[in-house]
């Protein structure tokens, strides 16, 4: 019973801090209106995610009917268009979401996250006609969406990537396959970037592909070190048809559309990461607080104290890139881009550092399934690697800086 127990508490803190003064109040600079978004998707991440993160986990349990009910909230296409179901909020507004439910569950929010960079990808470089086949039953989550781009052989060297489809008359033959696919085999539609042209990122295409298409099939269900609520598998095409009419936006326009889709997708990882270094810096405030040592409670050890401090510190400089790169992104400026790739390497590794330290500061403890830090620390380790892995960010953010 104590693994239910544990894995609320860190929601149970929340709930019961809001309101009060603290330095690291996710609250703090935001408008009435997002305070109340917020404030729900705090509430949902509590009594809906937290109570049961840890069996998701521990059964790999992909929580169909629980993302349905954060649907109901708006929560499953937030920054699309309200014509098709969208809650057509800001890109901050998103952040601000993604970061609350991520306190939940951080697994869970962050395959939420890729499903609504797929919604987005559609309703923005999608015709009428396909806006309205597939918006709507995604953005209630009827369906579920995932995104295809990395494959066995090209992961940071997207570019590169050999999937083909091959036209003929009005269908495409898409051959080739794509690895490490959220929600890959259990969701309804699949965003597939492909090779249409020559070499390179202008000969690459992107089709929407819909579930029980002949020729679509899906490889094992693989085996993670975090992410356990989602599943993870290969997706493989063998001469799969696939109409012409699915296609998004024109020939040699598909890395375009990846891409953009992706400054959006690292906001959103990172976001997610912040919730989950909130959450751990709750648990271990808390930690610090009950249990004694040599006679005395560990929060009057300055050593720990300092560590704490840092802790905050660091969240609260990762909330606040993040948030800048959102309203770059929504404002559409023109270092967008390379701000969101800053904000993604440098909240991703800072959270991973503040859930780690958490960690370290519940002892053996911290490394018992019982207790919920353990369970932050597997799930965002990840978020370093995917979205483009920090590598690739200092990539962006270098040649921004040496170019010209």
């Amino acid at each position: 019973a104590m693994a239910w127990r544990a894995a609320p508490r860190a929601a149970r803190l929340l709930l019961g801090r809001r309101g009060i003064a603290s330095c690291i109040d996710p609250s703090t600079g935001l408008t009435e209106d997002q305070k109340e978004f917020q404030k729900v998707a705090l509430d949902f991440a509590a009594k809906e995610m937290a109570p049961y993160m840890a069996e998701w986990d521990e059964k790999e349990i992909f929580p169909v009917e629980t993302m349905r009910k954060a649907a109901q909230l708006g929560f499953g296409g937030i920054y699309v268009k309200p014509d098709v179901g969208g809650s057509g909020l800001s890109r901050l507004d998103t952040s601000i979401i993604f970061e609350a439910l991520s306190t939940g569950c951080t697994s869970t929010t962050a395959y939420m996250s890729i499903h609504n960079m797929c919604v987005w990808m559609i309703d923005t470089f999608g015709n009428e006609e396909q806006r309205r086949r597939f918006c709507p039953s995604l953005c209630s989550m009827e369906k579920f969406a995932s995104y295809c781009l990395t494959e066995p052989g090209s992961g940071s060297d997207a570019a590169s990537l050999l999937t083909s489809a091959q036209r003929k008359g009005d269908n495409y033959i898409l051959n080739g396959s794509k690895a490490f696919i959220s929600g890959g085999g259990d969701t309804d539609v699949y965003v597939v970037m492909c090779r249409t042209g020559g070499p390179g990122p202008k000969g690459i295409s992107c089709l929407v592909l819909e579930k029980g298409m002949p020729g679509l099939s899906f490889g094992k269900k693989e085996k993670k070190v975090g992410w356990n609520s989602q599943p993870t598998r290969a997706v493989i095409f063998e001469d799969c048809v696939v109409p012409v009419g699915n296609r998004l936006g024109a020939e040699g326009q598909g890395f375009s559309i990846a891409m953009q889709g992706l400054n959006g997708g690292r906001i959103n990882i990172a976001s997610c990461s912040l919730g989950a270094a909130h959450a751990s810096v709750l648990l271990a405030q808390e930690h610090l607080s009950v249990r004694k040592q040599f006679g005395e409670p560990l929060a009057n050890n300055q050593y720990l104290q300092f560590r704490l401090a840092e802790m905050a510190t660091r969240l609260v400089a990762a909330r606040l890139m993040v948030r800048n790169a959102a309203r770059a992104l929504q404002d559409g400026r023109e270092d967008a881009p390379v701000l969101c790739s800053m904000a993604k390497l440098f909240a991703t590794d800072e959270c991973f550092g503040i859930c780690n330290q958490a960690l370290q500061m519940h002892g053996g403890y911290g490394y018992l399934k019982d207790y919920a830090v353990q369970q932050f620390v597997r799930d965002i380790r990840v978020h370093q690697i995917l979205e483009g892995t920090n590598e690739v960010m200092r990539m962006i953010v270098a040649r921004n800086l040496l170019q010209g």
